[in-house]
């Protein structure tokens, strides 16, 4: 499976939108085989998740995302962890490992931070 994590160079970036890199992770059999950092070229918003389906990835662990992406992403057929933070390394080990704490329902409104996140966490 080919996985792609929000970045801000140390840990995951919180606003999915706004992301300029993604590390992006190849696993088989539960280990990452590969890893690599790429940029997002200036690409924003509507143009990310195509920018992840050309890149081949199926599932992306980031921070906030709001439901316009939620929604691009479901279409192109990508998974979507979200609620993530920490390192992105960490993060891709312990979702392979069925153990990654995430917000299965996430909304997030990027024009108001002081809102409540009042959906529910699950394991992997």
């Amino acid at each position: 499976m080919r996985i792609a994590a929000t970045f801000d160079g140390a840990d995951i970036f919180q606003h999915f939108g706004k992301t300029e890199l993604f590390r992006i992770y190849d696993t088989d059999s539960n280990v990452v085989t590969n890893s690599q950092t790429v940029s997002t070229n200036g690409k924003g918003h509507g143009e990310l998740a195509p920018f992840l389906k050309d890149l081949g990835v199926e599932a992306v662990i980031c921070g906030g995302v709001g439901a316009g992406m939620q929604n691009a992403l479901k279409e192109l057929g990508i998974k979507i962890y979200a609620g993530v933070k920490g390192n992105p390394d960490t993060a891709v080990r312990e979702l392979i490992a069925g153990r990654l704490e995430y917000d299965s329902n996430p909304h997030c409104d990027h024009h108001d931070h002081n809102h409540e996140h009042g959906s529910e966490h699950h394991h992997g």
